[in-house]
């Protein structure tokens, strides 16, 4: 699935994870492949992208939280997320 997370000043990540959790309001949520479509607002935490490996261009906002598991994470401080046919848009700061 494709997710892309911005924020007012750059691209954070753009490209294919296999599932990404989230920070929501009542509590973390996990999105994956085919997951219904929602819109939801997100709250400070950390993004937490799923995926065998990242793109070098976007690898220095990012911190490897397990090297077994390939589990990279952004901190927020509030944000929204938009998901429909395995596609995403984070929109963050």
């Amino acid at each position: 699935m494709n997710i892309k997370i911005l924020t007012p000043e750059y691209v954070v990540f753009e490209g294919e994870v296999d599932s990404v959790l989230l920070p929501g309001k009542n509590g973390e949520f996990h999105i994956m492949q085919n997951h219904a479509g929602i819109v939801s607002s997100l709250v400070g935490g950390k993004v937490n992208l799923y995926a065998k490996s990242i793109d070098e261009a976007y690898a220095k906002y990012f911190t490897k939280e397990n090297e077994k598991d390939s589990v990279f994470s952004y901190p927020i401080k509030s944000g929204v997320v938009e998901f429909n046919h395995n596609k995403g848009i984070i929109l963050c700061e």
